[in-house]
């Protein structure tokens, strides 16, 4: 996908100051496109309200568009914009830079003026986008600043996840855990504004599907797990059954156009195993998993990975280290070897739940790093998207007898105040943990989206988080 380039003038101040604005612009998409992980691409120069306008229309019908960046080089009357960005429907993207860093002493005259004014010129134009009430980011500073490249990137992958989002979905091979409450959801809403289709698949069908993989798919899949993990088991049999569950998983996302699915433990009728290595495995794939059926965090997931290349996994909050300030997160089975610091080894162990057999799993370490853990979670009248900062450090002890992937991290601001905060905010123990996803990319995603974002961080302050979220609660229900 690419973005557009667009640039604000009018014809007042004739054709040659027209010519030095079109190349200014083509200069500052010269040295961005040269930055940026995706490709800007200057469109035109709008002179008009009928330019305007069907530049936003065909910004809107063209798919390979992924949002559009607007720049007054010069002044640009905003009324001319009200058609055009009241049926703008792509992520949009305020640029307030200027072609020239510094104001130039004796090359300063009135033509110089009348080109270099988009000081003003953005100003008339940031009025009507927020007149119209129009979502959008504003991203201001020179233009070859690192700060003003880095925003420009943050908000391209929020675009990118936005594009995503609204065409992803869901496959649930049965149903939530029972009388779970935050797993649950509205998936009418979510569809209207998410774009989420969360469908449910009979694990019967499933079933069906893995007594169907043929034996040279299997060990097709086995020589690909010999290259990526080491063995740690001499149980073959009951790894061979986690690839023919993956095959067959894989199979029915790939056929009904599915980028995340959920299961269940409780849930499993005709399986001999839950699918741990099965699950993890399509997870390094860049499929979204979410356990227990929650295919909130399922959608998540998958967005995490479609917007950046770095590490992102299903997550749980297992147990706390007090002394160390220190969170262990983990899952019965399910944490994307991704993430991992080592090389995974496939186990085979007793799970105690579900009923089945042994189910072979991917154990490892997480890795150190700045990341954050987000989840999306149901209000009601409204969607709330709970981000926090955390720093990821590597597992304090060895856990010899914690037969599962695991990784620590610690909260800001620390883990009191992180707990109590996530807690208040009403957060879900399921998150995506993204080692590539910050908290200002998942900001960006919120608006674009149309949903609350909560942000825990280094400046939480819970008495202050409080009055915020009740405020938020009054403001989107009065939106509703």
């Amino acid at each position: 996908m690419k973005f557009w380039f667009i640039t604000g003038s009018q014809f007042l101040y004739g054709e040659e100051t027209l010519r030095q604005a079109e190349s200014g612009s083509r200069e500052v998409v010269r040295y961005l496109s040269g930055q940026l992980p995706f490709e800007l691409e200057y469109k035109d120069t709008v002179k008009t309200e009928g330019g305007a306008r069907e530049l936003i229309k065909n910004a809107n019908y063209d798919d390979d568009c992924a949002g559009i960046v607007v720049w007054c080089h010069t002044f640009s009357p905003s009324k001319m914009w009200i058609a055009a960005l009241s049926s703008l429907q792509k992520p949009y993207l305020h640029l307030h830079t200027q072609i020239n860093k510094a104001i130039p002493n004796k090359a300063i005259d009135m033509d110089y003026m009348n080109l270099h004014q988009s000081a003003h010129g953005d100003r008339e134009h940031g009025f009507i986008a927020g007149r119209l009430g129009v979502a959008r980011e504003i991203v201001a500073g020179y233009y070859k600043d690192e700060s003003v490249v880095k925003s420009i990137e943050n908000w391209q992958r929020a675009a990118i996840g936005a594009a995503f989002s609204r065409s992803l979905k869901v496959a649930r091979f049965g149903d939530n855990m029972r009388e779970v409450a935050v797993t649950e959801g509205d998936k009418v809403e979510a569809q209207l504004k998410l774009g989420w289709q969360v469908n449910t698949y009979g694990v019967g069908g499933l079933v069906e599907e893995i007594n169907a993989v043929a034996d040279s798919e299997v060990q097709a899949k086995m020589a690909e797990y010999r290259g990526l993990y080491i063995f740690n088991t001499d149980d073959i049999k009951t790894v061979e059954y986690q690839a023919r569950e993956e095959i067959a998983i894989k199979k029915i996302l790939d056929q009904e156009g599915c980028k995340a699915f959920t299961n269940s433990f409780e849930d499993l009728y005709g399986m001999k195993q839950l699918p741990g290595l099965a699950s993890q495995d399509l997870m390094r794939q860049g499929y979204g998993y979410g356990g227990e059926g929650d295919w909130k965090v399922s959608a998540l997931t998958a967005i995490a990975k479609a917007v950046s290349g770095e590490p992102s996994s299903f997550m749980e909050d297992y147990t706390y280290d007090y002394d160390a300030g220190l969170i262990l997160g983990s899952h019965m089975l399910e944490v994307c070897p991704t993430i991992a610091a080592d090389k995974p080894r496939i186990e085979v162990h007793p799970l105690g739940i579900g009923g089945k057999e042994p189910p072979a799993r991917l154990s490892f370490s997480g890795k150190a790093g700045k990341a954050t853990c987000t989840c999306l979670i149901d209000m009601g009248a409204h969607f709330r998207l709970i981000c926090a900062d955390a720093e990821c450090v590597e597992p304090i002890n060895s856990y010899p007898n914690l037969p599962v992937a695991r990784t620590m991290w610690r909260p800001e601001p620390d883990l009191n105040t992180g707990a109590a905060a996530w807690i208040r905010a009403g957060g879900a123990h399921h998150t995506v943990l993204s080692y590539g996803v910050s908290a200002d990319i998942w900001r960006i995603f919120a608006r674009i989206m149309g949903v609350e974002f909560v942000h825990i961080n280094k400046t939480t302050d819970l008495y202050r988080l409080e009055k915020e979220l009740e405020l938020g609660d009054l403001l989107w229900t009065l939106k509703r």
